[in-house]
Order: C-alpha cells, then sequence, then structure tokens
C-alpha cells in the first residue's frame, strides 16, 4: 500500500495525497480507537484488580521481542490485505478511511508482528472504554504514520529510494517495537508489584 499511496500515485487517480494520507491517519486513528475502546469496555467484565493480566502481557511482550529479534517466525495471523481494487473504485478520501481504518483495528488483515497482540491485550487491561480508546487511537495513528515517508515520490525513482531508505530504517524499527514491549512488560509487573493492578 505504501508503494500505492503517494503523490505519484494519487495524481495518476485524479487524486490529492494530502487528503487520501489525512483520511488514512484519521480512519486509523478511528480503527484503533474503537478496538480499543470495545476491548476497553470488556475489561471491566474482568474480575479486579486485574493483576491476573499481567502474566498475559509479559507473555506477549517476550514474544513481541522474539518475533522483532527474529527468534519468532510463526504466531496467529490470516492472510488478508485491503482491497486493492478500491483505488481505481473510489475517490482517495474513500479508500483512505477505508485502509486507514483496517489498520487501525489491526486484526482484519495480516499481522505482521505480535505487537498488535500485545497492544491489544494492554487495551483490555486499561478496564475502560476511554482509556482503552486512548491506547488504540496511539496505535492506530503511529500504524498509519509510515505512509507519510512517501510525501516526497513525485516519480518512480524517489518511489525506489523511499523503499531503500525505509528497508534501511527497519531494524531501528524493530529495536523501537521490542523496547515498547520490554517497557510494557516491566511497567505491567512495577504495576502489580506496587499494588495498582
Amino acid at each position: 500500500m505504501l508503494s500505492s499511496i503517494t503523490p505519484l500515485g494519487e495524481r495518476g487517480r485524479a487524486s490529492r495525497w494530502s487528503v487520501t494520507v489525512t483520511a488514512h491517519l484519521l480512519g486509523s486513528a478511528a480503527g484503533g480507537s474503537a478496538l480499543g475502546a470495545l476491548l476497553g469496555a470488556l475489561g471491566l467484565l474482568l474480575p479486579q484488580p486485574v493483576w491476573f493480566v499481567v502474566p498475559v502481557l509479559v507473555l506477549l511482550a517476550v514474544a513481541t521481542i522474539a518475533a522483532e529479534a527474529g527468534r519468532l517466525r510463526r504466531f496467529p495471523s490470516w492472510h488478508r490485505q485491503v482491497d486493492e481494487d478500491w483505488l481505481h473504485r473510489y475517490r482517495g478520501w474513500v479508500y483512505g478511511v477505508g485502509y486507514g481504518a483496517q489498520l487501525g483495528v489491526g486484526v482484519v488483515t495480516i499481522v505482521t508482528s505480535p505487537v498488535l497482540y500485545l497492544a491489544m491485550a494492554l487495551m483490555v487491561a486499561t478496564g475502560g472504554p476511554v482509556p482503552g480508546a486512548v491506547v488504540g487511537f496511539v496505535f492506530g495513528l503511529v500504524r498509519a504514520l509510515p505512509l507519510l515517508a512517501a510525501r516526497s515520490v513525485t516519480t518512480p525513482a524517489r518511489l525506489a529510494a523511499v523503499h531503500r531508505r525505509l528497508e534501511r530504517l527497519a531494524p531501528l524499527g524493530r529495536r523501537a517495537s521490542g523496547a515498547w514491549a520490554g517497557l510494557v512488560a516491566l511497567t505491567s509487573m512495577g504495576l502489580t508489584l506496587g499494588g495498582v493492578l
């Protein structure tokens, strides 16, 4: 999708890249917020305190760290991509919102990292729809931000250059994801030991 939603691609479809990307960012943040609100509300059904969620968070954090380090290659996913036909069937803002919402929810497309499951467990652990929605909003927004890397793609050569740059930055992204997972695990254990959870 990053190859498709570029200024070059949008110009070819008579759409404005800024409108499509804004719609994508909003759709992804909204999809993540909706998922977070739902899972946070489910967290309300858990017996309080929710200390027993901590082992799940820690397990998912370890799985995320292992996956990002290349040690874990298989985890639950289904093999569904966003519908590429939307690019030619709808206006840019429509597929921007549609693609963004699907990616923000996360579980309706291919899951590329267990970090999604960790974020979902964190949404449940918040124990309420509002804090769950906040976690989901951040997740959805961060998930959509890589699309901004394509802002300079006005020629095929620039598209190739952006892909090379993203490929070089991929290890940094994996380390950041692993670091976030470690922070979630440590914070969860600290809150449990401190009697908050």
